[in-house]
């Protein structure tokens, strides 16, 4: 059996540079989540609007005086509502995550 060097491909990638490490405290990330929050809350309120009139009621009186109803429901505005609710959730954990990465993270000169 040959045992031949594997190539790594890490001389493929030019070296690192030292430079200035990237900050993760930005106090404007505290505006980025409160524009997400408002988006997250017109999303959610569209996802009601979207839900509830998914729905139609139809009643029917048949001849001898029965009072049938049924209800029809559509699909596309479902699934709407269904979309916009994933997409408020996913707005308000990204703002959750903007906020704490807003307040709680700082850099390694301030907690020495």
């Amino acid at each position: 059996m040959i045992d031949l060097p594997q190539p790594t491909g890490a001389e493929l990638w030019p070296p690192e540079e030292p430079g200035p490490r990237a900050r993760l405290h930005k106090p404007w990330r505290t505006l980025v989540a409160a524009v997400e929050v408002v988006l997250a809350v017109v999303a959610g309120w569209a996802a009601y609007a979207c839900w509830h009139s998914s729905v139609a009621t139809v009643v029917t009186t048949t001849d001898d005086g029965a009072v049938l109803e049924s209800h029809r429901y559509f699909g596309g505005l479902l699934a709407a509502a269904i979309g916009l609710g994933t997409v408020a959730a996913l707005l308000l954990v990204d703002a959750v995550r903007q906020l704490s990465l807003a307040v709680r993270a700082r850099s390694a000169k301030t907690r020495a």
